[in-house]
């Protein structure tokens, strides 16, 4: 979701705060930072800083930099619903708030180019002076920086690029083992870039374990990796011959080590968009039974890309099933510009319209995101009911 969504209040509390992961998952005392996203925080390129608000399991979040913003609470502003983390306006006021010490510091922006202006490259370049380790999800590579690996050097700090994909000889082809994944497979795949795929299948995992049903989250993009997902990949900086592959290393390790009823994976682009088509990969690599649509009524526009008009759910539905041996089982909305009673009119609209479940999951209740899934795998409905 984006922050033009703010003006509704979200209840987030237990949703989007909860691990999404299985309960096995090793868990560390999370490191204090502050994330970077200057100027963008009221806007789509700010998603990685909306993301770490939102739910982290690796940083605990102590303040957001955003000069135009400061001042306000990060949760009220994007989400209508304080959450205790304040914007500042630069990085000495986040010193100057007291708690914990800043250990690191987060890259909160995802332009559309992934580079860096020169004023955000003195801004990290202060931030490790002032002996916080970097830690980014652009296109660019610090470390490869010579600038900047000496003055990591310097001061001691790290940084991870986490958008760096592995080296070729460990990345993988498609292999054909996900025919041995025996579990449900759901992708939440979109209409667009930065519409809330991330967010609705965090959601989605974290409300699927809260009512019984064993799900586990595979996390497609930076912002998921940064948050602390335990299965996941930088889709977009992988060759794209190994992307398939990489999707279904992915989902059998998640299924290997977890053994979970649900696999959830986190959709990228648009599978119509004619810059971002990460969904095709995972449409091939991961192969779900079943993918939830995410879409933004209001949005006429493909975001970064003004010229380009939205596709409407129907055609996206219907490209999804014409493309992979899938169904989709609902639609979620991003009510970016929308009040209650919009929102309420579109879901049954699109109801009326589609004839399969629409919500919006950070204003409905969580439930309903269950209810999506059991009607079109009644079997997990039963196991629910038996452990009632």
């Amino acid at each position: 979701m984006t922050a033009s969504s703010r003006a509704i209040g979200s209840p987030l509390s237990g949703r989007v705060l909860a691990q999404p992961q299985a309960t096995s998952t090793p868990l560390t005392t999370p490191m204090a930072a502050v994330v970077y996203c200057e100027g963008q925080f009221a806007s789509a390129d700010g998603k990685t800083a909306h993301g770490l608000v939102r739910y982290s399991a690796l940083y605990r979040i102590v303040a957001v930099i955003d000069s135009q913003a400061a001042g306000r609470d990060a949760g009220e502003l994007l989400d209508g619903l304080p959450n205790g983390i304040p914007i500042v306006a630069d990085l000495a006021a986040a010193f100057r708030l007291g708690g914990p010490t800043p250990e690191a510091f987060i890259y909160g922006m995802a332009p559309a180019d992934g580079l860096y202006s020169s004023s955000d490259r003195q801004v990290l370049l202060a931030a490790m002076a002032a002996g916080l380790s970097l830690v980014s999800g652009m296109r660019e590579f610090l470390a490869d920086d010579p600038v900047f690996a000496a003055s990591a050097a310097g001061h001691r700090v790290t940084i991870q690029d986490v958008r760096r994909p592995p080296a070729l000889k460990d990345l993988r082809l498609f292999s054909g083992a996900i025919s041995n994944v025996t579990c449900r497979r759901i992708a939440v795949l979109g209409t667009d870039g930065a519409i809330g795929k991330r967010t609705t299948a965090t959601l989605l995992a974290a409300t699927l374990n809260d009512h019984g049903i064993h799900a586990a989250l595979v996390s497609t993009g930076q912002t998921g990796i940064i948050q602390g997902g335990r299965y996941g990949l930088p889709l977009d900086a992988i060759p794209s011959q190994f992307c398939s592959g990489e999707v279904e290393a992915a989902v059998v390790d998640a299924f290997n080590n977890e053994h979970p009823e649900v696999i959830v994976i986190e959709g990228q682009g648009a599978l119509s968009h004619p810059a971002y088509l990460s969904s095709t990969f995972i449409l091939r690599g991961a192969q779900p039974q079943a993918v939830i649509l995410q879409h933004a009524p209001r949005r006429r526009q493909r975001c970064d890309f003004p010229g380009v008009a939205m596709p409407t759910p129907h055609s996206e539905i219907t490209l999804i099933e014409a493309f992979a041996p899938t169904r989709v089982i609902g639609l979620t909305l991003n009510h970016e510009g929308m009040n209650s009673a919009q929102i309420s009119a579109a879901i049954a609209l699109y109801e009326a319209e589609l004839h399969i479940p629409v919500t919006d999951p950070l204003t409905s209740a969580p439930e309903r995101l269950v209810q999506m899934v059991v009607r079109s795998f009644p079997e997990l409905g039963a196991e629910l009911a038996a452990m009632a």
